[in-house]
């Protein structure tokens, strides 16, 4: 045995030791949960046969728990097929005869909350465009500066060699950037990276332009991409950086824009708020992609009014005169303005990272000019990562639907244990009923955190409770930036009651973290694995020994992304061997 195996199976003996002594009913672990996801589809037989299947793996493994995903039990407006219902009382029934607890997730607010949103599309989270000018032609009123903002995208010169005009700079033109008149969308040429894997330090392949545009408004981005044999395609992207002059920059735009590794010609877009920058950095391409070739051409970008706009109690709409002298009301000199298919791209719930903008359309009794200027404000919505659409913290029909969700939930499946799935909430905050003067973010999420616990405590007093550590921890989420919340999430924790067990799945920074939360009176349970391939052995191990001599870690959980349980028994042997 190497000198680090023996180091580190000690420390593990360690860890495993305090863990037990700090239990409550004195095992090593009293919770060992299997967390499930994406999960089951409970309407399909052979879905429900298989969570069956696993929980008695399960049971047979050593496990007492497994949490499970609700969220088609969130489509309020629709009613789910009798299978759904069949299915959901086999699994209860199945996990009541194992002696295998069922943990729903429930209390929804985070990152990917679009199955609730489903039940009113305009309860996202808001961003503000303030005195977009906007002008009337025709009685109809659009963005009035429809120019392209970068006009050297298309590529077609080239002062120096393979390096085009109108960019700052790009990734070793000659080695990795290179022009291309073979291979392009339109016109004389296009750009093609290649080689980036061996050519550069980081393997990364972008363009670089720094941008000037108005503060607080929206603006929509669009690049024709070309690819073949891209090694890890979700690594090409357009980031968009705020506060351009500090380290830790904030990035306007971090969805991710779907290039596949080997794809034709294709326009990918992204959609972005300045918030309160003037200058912005825009990059193009890919951050270490690990090979084959990208040709990017055609780059263009907008200023765009009302994509996703928002409508709803702390979204309202302002449209002035442009000397703000005459305030223009909706109704009398316009008529209600919206873009009837926001959120509901092909279902509710879902949205478009782009769709034609909606125009302000005058009514018959309008105050308002033909070609006259207008300035307007409005709340829109923006995606992030995969398509995922946060939800307000604060607006009242929210929490309503997360109670009715709730009480549908405990009906069918009347578990002991719930999990708040809040976390990764990457934007909050701005909103003017999360905006009050002198509340921060976090204190909002603390007040959204409170409310969300005593629904479960009305309904179900004797509960036990559990929530992701993220957007609660100082060493994680709970900073200053985050994503795009406003300000800073710190002070979060304070919504957090103590009785609420913590699901830990701080990566990066788990000794503090755990001691923070520990500091904090909580119980906590250590959510690792995370499909980590070879590697998940060294994971648990470093958790386990992270967790020596810390308090009240008394539960773990092998944590999938993607449905693997392949090392389930192996697992639960290295954390609890006897």
């Amino acid at each position: 045995m190497s000198r680090f195996c023996f180091v580190l199976a000690h420390l593990t003996c360690l860890a495993v030791s305090g863990l037990a002594a700090d239990s409550p009913t004195g095992e090593r672990f009293s919770r060992r949960w299997i967390s499930t996801h994406p999960g089951f589809n409970l309407q399909r037989d052979d879905q429900a046969d298989q969570l069956i299947e696993l929980i008695h793996r399960g049971e047979k493994a050593g496990y007492n728990g497994v949490v499970f995903g609700t969220s088609q039990l969130q489509l309020l407006q629709v009613k789910q097929p009798r299978s759904y219902y069949v299915n959901a009382e086999r699994v209860r029934m199945a996990a009541e005869e194992a002696g295998v607890e069922l943990i729903p997730r429930v209390m929804g607010i985070n990152g990917y909350s679009n199955d609730l949103l489903s039940n009113d599309p305009h309860l996202a989270p808001a961003l503000p465009v303030r005195d977009c000018v906007m002008q009337i032609q025709n009685g109809q009123a659009t963005v009035a500066n429809a120019e392209n903002l970068i006009p050297g995208g298309t590529f077609e010169n080239f002062s120096l060699p393979n390096r085009p005009d109108g960019f700052g700079w790009l990734d070793v033109p000659g080695k990795v950037s290179f022009k291309d008149q073979e291979v392009r969308h339109s016109g004389k040429a296009s750009i093609r990276m290649e080689h980036f894997e061996t050519a550069t330090e980081h393997g990364n392949c972008r363009l670089f332009k720094k941008l000037i545009l108005k503060p607080w408004h929206q603006y929509h981005l669009t690049a024709w991409i070309k690819s073949e044999k891209i090694v890890r395609a979700p690594a090409i992207g357009v980031q968009v950086h705020g506060i351009v002059d500090q380290q830790r920059r904030i990035n306007l735009q971090k969805r991710s824009i779907d290039v596949q590794a080997t794809q034709d010609w294709t326009e990918h877009h992204a959609v972005f708020n300045t918030l309160e920058y003037s200058e912005v950095w825009l990059y193009i391409g890919g951050w270490n992609p690990g090979g084959g070739k990208l040709w990017i051409d055609d780059v263009s970008l907008h200023e765009v009014a009302g994509i996703n706009l928002l409508r709803r109690e702390g979204c309202p709409i302002k449209v002035t005169s442009d000397d703000s002298s005459v305030t223009y009301e909706e109704g009398r000199d316009f008529v209600r303005w919206e873009y009837p298919k926001m959120g509901r791209d092909g279902r509710p719930g879902r949205y478009e990272i782009a769709h034609p903008q909606p125009p302000i359309v005058l009514t018959n009794s309008t105050r308002i000019r033909d070609n006259q200027k207008l300035n307007v404000s409005y709340y829109h919505t923006q995606m992030h990562m995969n398509s995922g659409v946060g939800v307000c913290l604060s607006h009242d029909d929210v929490f309503k639907y997360l109670t009715q969700h709730l009480q549908a939930v405990q009906k069918l499946y009347r578990p002991k244990t719930y999990l708040m799935h809040q976390d990764e909430i990457r934007l909050a905050g701005w909103c003017e009923l999360c905006s009050r003067p002198g509340t921060t973010t976090g204190q909002v999420l603390a007040q959204c955190t409170k409310r969300c616990t005593e629904i479960i405590r009305k309904l179900d007093p004797n509960a036990e409770i559990v929530v992701w550590n993220d957007m609660f921890d100082p060493f994680h989420n709970a900073v200053d930036n985050y994503w795009l919340t406003r300000g800073t999430m710190k002070g979060s924790w304070e919504g957090v009651d103590k009785t609420v067990s913590i699901g830990n799945w701080n990566q990066g920074q788990r000794r503090p973290s755990l001691k923070f939360f520990a500091g904090r009176g909580h119980r906590q349970i250590i959510a690792t694995y995370y499909d980590r391939g070879d590697n998940w052995k060294n994971v648990v191990n470093a958790w386990l020994a992270a967790a020596e001599g810390i308090p009240n870690v008394d539960g773990i959980m092998y944590t999938t992304w993607s449905n693997n349980y392949d090392d389930l028994e192996e697992f639960i042997q290295l954390v609890n061997p006897d």
